[in-house]
């Protein structure tokens, strides 16, 4: 088998050249190149060299950011597999990268084996998110739906609205109903998917594919 082929984009010159190393010595892999930001990403896949089945894409970069980077990869070369790993852990930030088109999200403090790993499930099932992205955020997402669940058609309308940048206030107006209203909403969605936060809700819509990025 052909070694996956892997582009690394980080504005962090020696934890670029750590992360080249260490990923170069994975047997299954083989980096591609090493890049300091998303312009240099969209100029390399524009130029049509080589191109990688899988970036690790850092978030937070000059000139071109990695959340705009993925957006393009995902409207220009959308069999190109973004992985992001980053020291942002923030709710907002995440789910901005995932709604950008990213297939998996790491923080950079991980261990080597749980890399390794990750790159190998999104090179072969497509997405891959780590159960704690971090303590407060994704405490309890599951590798496949739970049985049995069955969502209402304004269960469902919700569900898809929470992948979108609305608040719940602004969730509330979209769907003509009250704040609390859209609480219960989501605590029911909570329960009925076994997740805890925001973030699970937009991970089971994408992984669902009730939603399509």
């Amino acid at each position: 088998m052909n070694p996956i082929n892997i582009i690394i984009v980080d504005d962090h010159l020696l934890f670029s050249q750590a992360l080249n190393g260490l990923v170069s010595n994975f047997d299954e892999f083989n980096v591609l190149k090493v890049l300091n930001n998303g312009k240099e990403v969209i100029d390399y896949i524009s130029n049509n060299n080589q191109q990688p089945e899988i970036i690790l894409m850092d978030i937070q970069m000059p000139i071109v950011n990695g959340i705009e980077a993925t957006n393009w990869l995902k409207n220009n070369a959308p069999d190109i597999k973004v992985l992001a790993l980053s020291m942002e852990c923030d709710e907002v930030t995440i789910l901005k990268m995932l709604r950008a088109g990213a297939k998996g999200y790491l923080l950079k403090d991980i261990h080597p084996n749980i890399l390794r790993h990750a790159l190998k499930e999104v090179y072969s099932n497509g997405f891959y998110y780590t159960e704690n992205v971090t303590n407060t955020l994704l405490n309890s997402i599951q590798n496949a739906a739970p049985n049995n669940v069955s969502l209402k058609d304004r269960e469902l309308e919700f569900l898809k609205l929470t992948v979108s940048e609305r608040t719940y206030k602004e969730i509330a107006e979209v769907m003509c109903l009250s704040p609390k209203t859209i609480e219960n909403y989501r605590e029911a969605l909570f329960e009925k998917l076994e997740v805890k936060t925001r973030i699970g809700l937009v991970l089971y819509a994408i992984k669902e594919k009730i939603v399509i990025l």
